[in-house]
């Protein structure tokens, strides 16, 4: 398949419009990047989630209760299935049947909008299928369109994260979030945090009480000590992550997703110069 690169420059310019233009969110902080950065962003969450392989736009983890689809891994339950993870494929295509694209006719079709696999087994053996071929090729073909939700994901957490820290700590995390945002490669790790553990908010996002989202690392954060707000941030996430695999009763999450996702995090460091 052709690489992230052959991106049609018209829709990268579309999305830089549309995302630059309305940048600022409700917390009164503002995220922007340049078209190069936008598109490294895009490279970096995919290569995160998928190692850059088409065939991983449409998958099913071992371990899990649903599939995860595109260059985020967007959630999506099967029916009857009512899991402690926030789903968010339905809220992707709500976001691209708002901008007129266009869906497979079978996707679109769905109601109620389940996953049309009850278990990862069903899934396993129905690959083969015309409609899960389909849904690749849909997927690898709208990957501009699922960065900008990404980006309008995270902006609109920025002032809920904010709201759900204790009054006296709403300013300090506020703070800490206008640092990320001075820098692409902190602004990066914003986008690609939220999509990847969430904003740290629904209760059934929860081990033992605690939570792993962008509110507990925000609030993990060393302050004002400890080198840059992305070091820092870096370093809080891997502790918050480091907890919850520790708090979590399916030794999977210590023994095989831990390592992957401290690796995953040494990559928020700011990119080489991009324009």
């Amino acid at each position: 398949m052709n690489g992230w690169r052959n991106l049609h420059y018209g829709l990268l310019l579309w999305l830089v419009i549309a995302l630059m233009g309305c940048s600022q969110s409700e917390s009164g902080l503002e995220l922007s990047l340049s078209p190069a950065q936008l598109d490294w962003v895009g490279q970096r969450i995919f290569q995160n989630e998928c190692s850059g392989r088409y065939h991983c736009l449409v998958h099913w983890n071992e371990g899990e209760a649903f599939p995860s689809l595109g260059i985020g891994h967007f959630i999506w339950y099967p029916a009857g299935v009512e899991g402690r993870f926030v789903e968010s494929f339905p809220a992707l295509i709500d976001f691209m049947r708002a901008r007129a694209v266009p869906l497979p006719p079978w996707l679109a079709g769905l109601d109620p909008f389940d996953a049309p696999w009850p278990d990862r087994a069903s899934f396993l053996a129905r690959q083969a299928q015309p409609e899960v071929a389909e849904l690749r090729r849909f997927l690898e073909r709208t990957r501009g369109e699922q960065v900008a939700f990404i980006f309008r994901r995270a902006e609109a957490a920025l002032a809920r994260v904010i709201a759900a820290a204790p009054d006296d700590r709403q300013g300090r995390l506020r703070q800490r979030l206008a640092a990320l945002a001075e820098t692409p490669g902190g602004v990066y790790a914003l986008l690609d945090y939220v999509n990847f553990k969430g904003e740290g908010l629904s209760p059934s996002e929860r081990y033992q009480g605690q939570g792993w989202g962008l509110l507990q690392v925000l609030q993990a954060m060393a302050g004002d000590e400890g080198g840059s707000a992305l070091v820092q941030f870096r370093q809080a996430a891997a502790q918050v992550l480091t907890r919850r695999a520790h708090n979590a009763d399916n030794p999977i999450e210590r023994e095989r997703w831990l390592p992957g996702w401290l690796k995953r995090l040494e990559t928020y460091r700011e990119p080489a110069p991009l324009g």
